[in-house]
């Protein structure tokens, strides 16, 4: 399937405003490859898709996780927002054709990150938070330190997403917390050297 069928096929899928949100996620995400070296078509595909199990219903996402055997652990059950990573590389797969790994875990990984993410996947966690329509306190100035140092701009990126569940009450998944804890050791690491 080319990129401009899979952009057909899930604007038909999401919702307008998600579509759009996912558009600029695949040109950030592209401009993001280029500036560090990474696969632009991977890049591409990858932050066109990221989102693309985010608009089922609840019910839905639970019953295709059982469907694709994708297990939830305990906070993923009950926040079923942070599913539609899981469940979008699953889909990724069986309904875009897609079959890069990379693609699969950058897709799998977006929304609450694992320690060590390869460099792609790094790119669509930044991206998925920094696309030209994201509005919040701190957006410019992780999108400038996205240009300069990507390990520090994940991890304004992950003190934003924190800072935001802690004020909406939200359960914190512990993958996010290992991965501020890992990239905030490996900046610290590169200063001591």
């Amino acid at each position: 399937m080319t990129i401009e069928q899979m952009k057909e096929q899930l604007k038909s899928n999401l919702l307008e405003k998600r579509y759009k949100h996912s558009l600029g996620v695949m040109e950030t995400a592209v401009a993001l490859a280029k500036l560090y070296g990474a696969d632009e078509k991977k890049a591409a595909i990858a932050g066109l898709l990221h989102d693309c199990a985010k608009n089922y219903s609840k019910e839905d996402m639970f019953s295709l996780c059982r469907e694709y055997n994708i297990e939830l652990d305990e906070i993923m059950s009950k926040s079923t927002g942070l599913i539609h990573g899981l469940l979008g590389a699953e889909v990724a797969k069986r309904d875009y054709g897609v079959d890069d790994e990379e693609i699969y875990d950058a897709i799998y990984y977006h929304t609450v990150g694992k320690p060590a993410m390869s460099l792609l996947t790094e790119i669509i966690y930044i991206a998925d938070g920094i696309e030209p329509l994201r509005h919040y306190d701190g957006v410019d100035r992780i999108r400038e330190l996205a240009e300069e140092d990507l390990d520090k701009a994940l991890i304004l990126q992950i003190d934003y997403t924190i800072k935001s569940v802690i004020s909406k009450g939200g359960l914190l998944h512990i993958n996010t917390i290992y991965t501020r804890n890992y990239y905030l050791e490996k900046i610290r690491q590169r200063v001591i050297l």
